[in-house]
């Protein structure tokens, strides 16, 4: 047997998603900037899309741009806020993804802007008196946080941090790629001006994403070479991609409450055997329901002398997990997100991530084999 426990870094294609996309791999092939029929049929299928997206978020389909995924996205929300809007300081985390981190280091580097880390508690919450603090500089200012932290699952509170975003006159970006497809949002309502997604992170297909740009902010081009994507993302539309995204979201919302149920049973049920297991277990992050995504759980386990091949000795054993974000995964160096909230990387760390697929079975064979390991 074996099991997939790392669904944070990809999850496992839809049959539903896969069936939407078959058809237009094979009769879909017209270039949609193409006038002819086969070029207005495709067109077709992505506005379609792009309308089923926006309204599941309640949003405008003007609001979605389409991308190759949730680097691409946040790329374009923190490049456009300096480049297009003026934004002169970024206020980040230090246990953002790299995609907005070494993003927002690149930008700073060129002398676009300067980057200003808010403070962060153990477990990852954001100091919202700190965050005050620094939107109080008189700058013109993106705040970019992420809505949960895709190693250790601290929840921000979104809309709070809207309305601080919004009383100091700063833009607002939020990394959603790990949320996306599992909370229900609201976009009239949250008042956020820029959001990401990634498809695959929600059993869609790789290499498409979007970023929801607010119709409040007037952005010019972002990809120049051509007029595709409301003409601010230049290249040939990924259109079966696009149909197969749209299909994952629709799916994803049909019953968002009854998944979240499911999965967030699973997790508690696993930090409840472990903490049996173990007297020296503990969690990194929020393991508060209200306040900690509910797909992922970081673990702390007690010092082996397999410690430093747990990852591939669980591999062997038939359990597929990770010690962190699967974009750093060929780097030696440990988990930024870790060293920033000044966890104790000397022990062995796995994060454990779950879908709407995974099963009580599995979890109770990956509890076996990691008695196993440990020798309990």
């Amino acid at each position: 047997m074996r099991v997939y426990l790392d669904n944070a870094a990809t999850t496992p294609i839809a049959p539903e998603v896969i069936d939407a996309m078959i058809p237009v791999l094979k009769d879909g092939f017209g270039n949609p900037s193409s006038t002819h029929f086969y070029g207005r049929q495709t067109k077709a299928l992505i506005e379609t899309s792009r309308r089923t997206v926006a309204k599941i978020l309640n949003c405008q389909p003007s609001e979605i741009i389409f991308t190759s995924g949730g680097t691409e996205a946040d790329n374009m929300a923190l490049y456009s806020s300096v480049h297009q809007m003026g934004v002169k300081q970024i206020i980040t985390s230090s246990i953002e993804h790299h995609a907005v981190g070494h993003t927002a280091e690149a930008i700073e580097k060129a002398g676009l802007a300067k980057v200003s880390l808010v403070k962060i508690d153990e477990k990852g919450n954001v100091d919202l008196l700190d965050l005050e603090r620094l939107l109080q500089s008189g700058e013109k200012t993106l705040v970019s946080l992420m809505h949960a932290n895709n190693e250790i699952s601290t929840l921000l509170p979104l809309k709070q941090v809207s309305e601080l975003c919004k009383r100091y006159g700063a833009y607002f970006h939020s990394d959603t790629v790990q949320t996306m497809g599992h909370y229900d949002f609201d976009l009239k309502e949250l008042g956020i001006d820029f959001i990401t997604c990634a498809a695959h992170k929600f059993h869609g297909p790789k290499g498409i994403g979007f970023l929801y740009i607010n119709k409040s902010i007037k952005c010019e081009v972002l990809i120049h070479g051509g007029s595709q994507e409301r003409g601010l993302r230049g290249g040939t539309e990924n259109v079966h991609g696009i149909v197969g995204l749209a299909k994952a979201v629709e799916l994803a919302y049909e019953d968002v409450k009854g998944h979240q149920e499911h999965v967030q049973s699973l997790k508690s049920y696993m930090i409840d055997e472990l903490n049996k297991l173990f007297n020296d277990v503990y969690f990194h992050g929020e393991t508060n329901p209200e306040k900690s995504l509910y797909t992922v759980l970081n673990v702390s386990f007690p010092r082996t002398d397999k410690s430093g091949i747990l990852l591939f000795t669980l591999d062997l054993k038939g359990v597929a997990v990770s010690g962190g974000s699967a974009c750093t995964s060929g780097a030696t160096k440990g988990s930024h997100v870790l060293e920033g909230i000044k966890a104790d990387t000397s022990r062995p760390n796995v994060r454990f991530s779950f879908s709407r697929y995974t099963t009580k079975e599995e979890i109770d064979f990956a509890l076996t084999q990691i008695k196993s390991v440990f020798e309990i």
